[in-house]
């Protein structure tokens, strides 16, 4: 599980990175970038709740 949060952490750092990007300079290669993050983001925060649940058990 440990893992998986640093995938994630790691994920939202370079969301926030091309995020910025967009919306500082424009850069329309950077939106796309951070819409892809977006996407890793969701599917990492599924497979963070079903670890989650299962340690809890």
């Amino acid at each position: 599980m440990k893992e998986l949060v640093e995938k994630i952490n790691a994920e939202i750092a370079a969301f926030q990175l091309n995020a910025n990007l967009q919306v500082t300079k424009g850069n329309k290669a950077a939106g796309t970038r951070a819409r892809k993050n977006a996407l890793n983001i969701c599917k990492l925060m599924k497979d963070f709740r079903k670890e989650s649940v299962e340690a809890a058990k």
